[in-house]
């Protein structure tokens, strides 16, 4: 899931819990809500823990030797 997928869940789940009175018999409709908006920031922090770590830049793991002695047989 994108990051536009978490702030949907998020401004969805914002939207049940807040601003709807709907009551249901079998569904709360609140609690609904408030377990969107939690998986939805969960999905923001685990995709910004991704993205971090795709942008890290990382040293060669190779060493560069340099041969400053040259030999003339």
């Amino acid at each position: 899931m994108g990051l536009g997928g978490c702030i949907l869940l998020i401004g969805a789940g914002a939207i049940l819990a807040f601003a709807t009175d709907w009551k249901m018999d079998t569904v709360n409709v609140d609690l609904v809500g408030w377990i969107m908006m939690l998986v939805g920031l969960v999905g923001v922090f685990v995709y910004m823990s991704i993205a971090r770590r795709r942008r890290m830049v990382v040293p060669p793991s190779t060493t560069v030797v340099q041969d400053d002695e040259r030999r003339y047989h």
